[in-house]
């Protein structure tokens, strides 16, 4: 079993550009939009309805509001009130590297190229190593998700080939059921 430092409230991460914080009800839908667009969706199953993808942003929320870091919102102060989320996941699904923590983002479109995920996620993952005193946080996508994999590559994360997995969640033969697995170890 995996145990995980947790805060008395949630937790605030600042960038030069981006602000990781708790989900607010005006990012619901923005959320919901951005779910159902099949180009930010392209590397997952399905869009999302509304219902989902609110049941999502609740889901992240309260991880936030229980550990006081997570999934959190991410805010672009003078550019975007919400442009997605990025942050830190613990996954609770079966697969051979699980326990684990996962660094994860999803942005809107308008927000891609900018290096706003990278930026963000770079906090999280010092995060998640000083704050948290995690050795190891994983990331997962799929083999021709290359935005992502260049995204886990700029965060120094390593490709382990022998943790590629197929994702319990998606149904056997689908075309995005494998994926594959980074790590990122500690400094020092």
């Amino acid at each position: 079993m995996l145990v995980l430092p947790t805060f008395a409230a949630p937790l605030e991460l600042h960038t030069r550009r981006c602000v990781l914080r708790q989900w607010k009800d005006s990012d619901l839908a923005p959320w919901a939009e951005m779910n159902a667009d099949a180009e930010v969706r392209r590397h997952f199953p399905s869009l999302h309805s509304a219902e989902q993808a609110g049941a999502e942003a609740q889901r992240c929320r309260e991880a936030i509001a229980q550990r006081g870091w997570g999934m959190w919102a991410l805010e672009l102060p003078g550019e975007f009130a919400f442009a997605g989320f990025v942050g830190l996941n613990v996954p609770h699904y079966d697969a051979p590297f699980v326990p684990a923590v996962e660094i994860g983002w999803r942005l809107t479109r308008a927000a891609w190229g900018h290096g706003y995920a990278t930026e963000a996620a770079q906090a999280a993952l010092e995060f998640a190593f000083t704050r948290l005193a995690l050795s190891e946080v994983i990331a997962i996508a799929v083999p021709d998700n290359e935005a992502s994999l260049r995204v886990m590559r700029r965060l120094g994360m390593v490709h382990d080939a022998a943790g590629d997995f197929d994702h319990p969640r998606i149904e056997a033969g689908h075309p995005l059921r494998r994926h594959v697995l980074y790590r990122a170890s500690a400094p020092g």
